[in-house]
């Protein structure tokens, strides 16, 4: 048995040998030069007698050494190989086949020895919308076996119709198996009939004219719990759009009980010709949440998806001869008034409320009424109020006008009619609706304040005296309070500066702490005409620039809170029918915080106005 070894060795040659000769005596080169030592590869053969170790002392010791190794490089190679074998990225999906308004969930589940990070789903995203995201890591011991896998669960939402693939996705050296998805359109997959939830959207009319009122319903179907529903409000280009519904209802379809969640929108094309209602997208989630876990298995976010819908929007038809724009469903006028008005009597103020009601048009489109010119008539109209009631069939448009009338001579008067003309879409032909006019008679001794009659009438009153004398009476009485009322104030003046001649705010003028006292007399009377008066006046002598016919267009330059609710106390006192009575309490504290205000603002340096209205 030999053991042949490959090494450098260093050793001297026998004269005339060479590398693998055997010497031989009387073979010498005469001549030749002293032999060297030669350095080279050698082969040495070594005899291993395994009854001797003495002569083989190293090589049993060789020969283990070299076994174990190869032994522990087996071992190790085995159990990388077995590591390796336990490291699997799996992935799965729910459904295989959906429509584009559908979602599905990806399963995601690495086996192995987790170190963080997650896997890169760039790919993914190229055909799909991550709609939602959610990593767990579990351990768990089944029939005495340790297990440990860390799970990514996503909900996704295609991008296109068509054959799709979710991508073989990497992580910590390991591979998923792609996955095919095929997405069909809205509503057209083999199970369209059995989908757990999907969008509808439903329009009233095929087609609008301008301002027009449109009625879009898009209604959310369901088979399964649903909730954060988080809906996308409809917003189309070139119209106004207003949610003016709600409902939650359960519905039949196929046999199939579905919970529906509806919304009613009105639109208003603002210009002719088409109009495209754009595609809704509804994100919820489906299933029951679980407070006290972090991963939520039974929960799964769906996304949905509605289709675009167009419709024609038609211009004003030429044959329209109305001055306003009105298309409506239904149109009407109704009068009222504060009291009686055959009760009428000279220079008591009655109030008269007009209201203009639309179904389909809101109340900025409704026109304001002619105003009121019939002699011997005084009126005060108030500022108009707008209300726009929501609801199933839409808008519902109103314009409340309320005129103050007060009467200056006694006799026979008549309000003409108003016509308001609009069209009619669900006959499609103009209509004209009319308050007729109204006749009343006025009673009374004529007003101090009225006119002469034309045609040289001396307008005689009951104690002979003319209207004129009168006239001439109340101007000389004018003039002398007047002229008295200057001479104290210079005297009030004078008082001030001698007491204080320092400079300072002024004190507000007497005028406006009578004009304070009378209003306090009028709460008293529990009259809303009397503290509605008492009001105006004290605000005009306080403050000047404060113009204005009525309180409403007096508190937008002042903006004071309790003139607000004051305003609200005395309308509804005035102009419902039937009237509300006054809180009387609630009313003295309004004007007690108005009195307050008053003395609070005398310490306002002077010089500062109010803002002008429209600047």
């Amino acid at each position: 048995m030999m053991n042949s070894e490959y090494g450098i060795y260093n050793f001297p040659l026998p004269p005339g040998e060479g590398p693998g000769e055997r010497a031989r005596p009387g073979n010498t080169e005469l001549g030749s030069a002293p032999r060297q030592p030669a350095v080279g590869w050698a082969k040495r053969s070594v005899p291993i007698d395994p009854h001797n170790q003495r002569r083989n002392p190293l090589a049993g010791e060789h020969f283990h050494s070299l076994a174990s190794k190869l032994l522990q490089l087996l071992l190790l190679l085995m159990l990388a190989t077995t590591a390796h074998a336990d490291d699997q990225l799996t992935a799965t999906v729910d459904r295989n086949k959906i429509g584009i308004d559908e979602t599905l969930t990806l399963r995601l589940r690495y086996s192995g020895n987790e170190s963080g990070g997650q896997p890169d789903f760039e790919l993914l995203e190229q055909d799909f919308d991550i709609l939602s995201r959610q990593q767990s890591n579990q351990y768990r011991v089944i029939n005495g076996r340790a297990e440990s896998f860390v799970e990514w669960m996503l909900t996704l939402a295609p991008k296109r119709e068509g054959k799709l693939f979710v991508p073989s996705l990497h992580y910590q050296g390991a591979v998923s198996d792609a996955i095919p998805i095929t997405v069909t359109a809205a509503g057209a997959s083999p199970d369209a009939d059995e989908r757990q939830a999907f969008l509808e959207v439903e329009l009233d009319k095929d087609r609008v004219h301008v301002q027009e009122q449109l009625l879009v319903k898009v209604r959310l179907y369901t088979t399964i719990g649903l909730h954060d529903i988080a809906t996308e409000p409809l917003q189309v280009p070139g119209a106004h759009v207003e949610k003016v519904d709600e409902q939650r209802y359960e519905r039949r379809i196929n046999g199939v009980g579905h919970a529906v969640y509806e919304l009613t929108y009105a639109v208003f094309p603002e210009s002719s010709g088409q109009l495209t209602i754009p595609a809704l997208s509804y994100v919820a989630v489906a299933g029951r949440r679980d407070p006290f876990s972090l991963f939520n298995r039974n929960t799964q976010r769906l996304r949905l998806r509605s289709q675009p819908q167009s419709l024609e929007v038609l211009p004003k038809p030429d044959s329209y001869s109305g001055a306003n724009w009105l298309p409506a469903a239904s149109l009407g006028i109704v009068q009222s008034w504060s009291k009686d008005p055959q009760t009428f009597t000279v220079g008591e103020p009655i109030t008269r409320i007009v209201t203009i009601r639309a179904e389909g048009l809101r109340a900025a489109q409704l026109p304001p009424l002619p105003k009121l010119n019939v002699e011997g008539l005084k009126t005060y109209p108030d500022q108009p109020q707008q209300d726009d009631q929501l609801g199933q069939s839409g808008v519902i448009g109103s314009r409340i006008e309320t005129t103050a009338i007060v009467a200056t001579k006694p006799g026979d008067y008549q309000l003409p009619a108003v016509t308001v003309t609009w069209w009619d879409t669900k006959t499609g032909r103009q209509r004209a609706t009319q308050l007729p006019a109204f006749r009343f008679t006025v009673t009374g001794a004529a007003s101090a304040t009225a006119t002469q009659e034309p045609g040289g009438s001396t307008g005689l009153q009951p104690n002979g005296s003319s209207l004129e004398d009168q006239s001439n009476f109340w101007r000389n009485l004018a003039i002398a309070a007047l002229a008295s009322h200057l001479l104290w104030l210079l005297y009030f003046f004078h008082q001030r500066k001698s007491q204080n001649p320092a400079p300072g705010p002024a004190k507000p003028r007497p005028s406006a702490e009578r004009q304070a006292q009378a209003l306090e007399q009028a709460v008293e009377s529990n009259d809303p005409t009397q503290i509605q008066q008492a009001t105006m006046n004290w605000i005009r002598a306080r403050w000047p620039n404060a113009a204005g016919n009525n309180l409403s267009e007096m508190n937008e330059q002042l903006d004071f809170e309790e003139l607000e609710k004051l305003q609200d106390q005395l309308d509804a006192a005035l102009y419902l029918t039937p009237p509300k009575p006054l809180n009387t309490q609630q009313i003295k504290i309004l004007i007690s915080r108005l009195l307050k205000r008053e003395k609070t603002e005398e310490n306002k340096p002077e010089g500062r106005s109010l803002p002008d209205l429209f600047t």
